[in-house]
């Protein structure tokens, strides 16, 4: 037989040509079942009552309580003042305020306050949007936001419930009854990733607490074993690479587990398993002052979520040093912490929040964050998603203003796939070494090689006081001519204050713990201090600086600096001696691990992700 082999650009063409034709066919299966003539099979009787409402572990605020029940909707950035009416009959100012209103999750704040008024509330717009909305809305129907509806009903069930006439009570479970076989026929045909995995989520809960549910327990929980099997890799991470993903599934996979429990059942195998893996990964993306590290679509941290969530972790473990499956990477010494990407860009299909921040990372000491990435913006911030997504937008080496990863374009593609990565590195290694100076952590990544024929090699050394950390950034290859010019950012926190010294040749960083920092590079290197932004969930975004190196490859490959703790017993700088071994590229010394191996031997993502 044959093989042949197609060039690289045609076989790029045609891989991506057939994952939207695969996209397509499902889009349209799931306009089918989302058509007026399909819809009518979602009717039928209700269930004769709810068993149980699993638990909210999302932490309530009253004062939104007090906002809803004045007819106040803050959603996404975005205020509709509805005190005489349903918010339901107005038109959506954006359509992210649209998901969160008929995502119901803002009941929870309600059932907070324990008042009259506001369960009155919650029972009242319920019913709207069974009455202008229960039938059919293109948003309101989406499966992500029934997914959280259907969760959120449940959760908040004795809320809405309570006081309530028997044909309220029939109208709501048939009204719930309806999304969830809805959803439940929609679910084979909805795109890989999270949101497959939270409408299983949401099926297997609804399963639990709705009666005359039997027939359907085995299926649903058959359908989310193989979504956790398939999307929870062996270190705990999402195949999607988002930190933020492992926070959002832990948020239902907890109460799910629950419910199982409350109804005498033990949870599946899948789900302890996916449960016992996340929770480590939890306290890997971690800084000092409890924040996540801003990696591929990670924004803010909400702070007492993720406390919520911890507490459920047993056994308390210290995160490993590198999660080889996920693609990170993590040094601790003293009071400082460095996590630094070091993974190839995920399945297509699953990239529509990845980053190009290959060998990027982020440096906290004393539980002050001091270098990061720039985020993720909040929904309703999407003008800025593209621009956090490139390159400049880490700390790390970018390469003639150009993205070590390549986002579609193509609108006519992107209608089906969304914003994925199309290219991207794909050799990307890493190994973390300890000697008597202290930790190293040596990567590479060939995301520019077929562009500019250049590889960039990153070494990072925090020496065993944490007080020190020394880098090393290289070009290797043959670089082209007026093709060659590169900038290496170091994003800083917005709470550190920076200024250069009267030479230029030295940053000075000022944190508000006290605490003061000195960056220096490669003598005779100007650096740059230069505006950049920080994305916060929470906080929207907020101004901040960057340090930059600029250069060119035929010039100078090779740039070191260093961030030393003033006050400290400096260490001697990198010699020549150091370098070399810094640099030292070898095959023999990095560990690469295949994505999908368990190294239990346990078949892991055994389905195809582009599915």
């Amino acid at each position: 037989m044959v093989e042949i082999k197609l060039p690289g650009a045609f076989a790029g063409k045609f891989r991506l040509s057939s994952v939207v034709a695969r996209a397509a066919f499902q889009s349209l299966k799931r306009s089918f079942h989302s058509s007026p003539a399909y819809r009518w099979s979602y009717g039928g009787p209700a269930p004769e009552r709810l068993l149980i409402a699993p638990p909210d572990v999302r932490t309530a605020d009253p004062t939104i309580a007090t906002e809803l029940i004045n007819g106040t909707f803050v959603f996404a950035g975005e205020v509709v003042e509805a005190p005489d009416y349903s918010p339901f009959e107005v038109i959506p100012p954006t359509p992210a305020w649209g998901r969160e209103i008929h995502g119901f999750s803002w009941l929870r704040h309600l059932k907070a306050t324990d008042d009259p008024a506001a369960r009155q509330v919650a029972r009242e717009m319920v019913e709207d949007w069974i009455e202008i909305h229960g039938r059919w809305d293109d948003l309101a129907w989406d499966h992500e936001v029934t997914s959280t509806r259907i969760l959120a009903w449940l959760a908040q069930s004795p809320l809405v419930l309570q006081g309530s006439d028997h044909e309220f009570y029939t109208t709501f479970l048939k009204s719930l009854n309806r999304q969830v076989r809805y959803l439940r026929r929609m679910v084979g045909d909805l795109p890989p990733g999270v949101g497959r995995l939270k409408a299983s989520i949401a099926l297997a809960a609804a399963t639990l607490s709705m009666s005359g549910q039997k027939r359907y327990s085995r299926s649903s929980a058959r359908r989310l074993d193989e979504e956790l099997n398939s999307q929870i890799l062996p270190d705990g991470g999402h195949i999607s690479r988002s930190p933020a993903v492992i926070i959002d599934i832990l948020t239902d996979l907890l109460p799910l587990r629950q419910a199982f429990t409350a109804r005498g059942l033990e949870p599946t195998k899948a789900i302890m398993t996916a449960i016992d893996r996340m929770m480590p990964m939890l306290r890997f993306f971690r800084h000092g002052d409890g924040a996540f590290a801003h990696f591929n679509g990670m924004g803010g941290t909400k702070s007492d979520l993720i406390a919520t969530l911890l507490a459920y972790d047993d056994a308390r473990g210290k995160p490993v040093l590198q999660a080889k499956y996920t693609g990170y990477s993590r040094m601790e010494a003293g009071t400082a912490i460095i996590i630094a990407d070091t993974g190839p860009a995920p399945p297509m299909r699953l990239s529509d929040t990845a980053h190009a921040g290959t060998l990027s990372f982020e440096f906290s000491s004393n539980r002050q964050r001091i270098i990061t990435n720039c985020g993720a913006p909040s929904a309703h911030l999407s003008e800025w998603r593209q621009m956090t997504r490139s390159t400049a937008a880490h700390s790390t080496l970018g390469l003639n203003d150009t993205s070590s990863a390549r986002f579609l374009t193509d609108s006519s593609a992107e209608k089906w796939l969304g914003p994925v990565v199309i290219s991207g590195p794909e050799d990307v290694r890493s190994s973390i070494y300890e000697n008597e100076r202290g930790h190293e952590l040596v990567m590479s990544h060939d995301g520019y090689g077929a562009l500019f024929g250049l590889v960039h090699e990153r070494t990072l050394i925090l020496e065993q006081d944490g007080k020190s950390l020394f880098g090393v950034d290289t070009l290797s290859g043959r670089p082209m001519e007026g093709f060659d010019e590169f900038a290496i950012r170091f994003h800083i926190h917005p709470g550190v204050s920076a200024s250069t010294t009267s030479n230029g040749e030295s940053v000075f960083l000022s944190l508000p713990n006290g605490d003061a920092w000195e960056f220096e590079a490669t003598p005779g290197i100007e650096l740059a201090l230069e505006e950049s932004i920080y994305m916060s969930e929470t906080f929207g975004h907020r101004r901040s600086e960057q340090i930059v190196i600029y250069g060119n490859a035929s010039k100078m490959n090779s740039v070191t600096w260093s961030f030393v703790q003033s006050g400290s017993a400096r260490s001697r700088p990198l010699s020549e001696a150091d370098r070399e071994v810094a640099m030292r590229v070898d095959e023999k010394d990095y560990a690469t691990a295949p994505q999908y191996a368990d190294d239990d031997d346990e078949e892991v993502g055994k389905d195809d992700p582009l599915k």
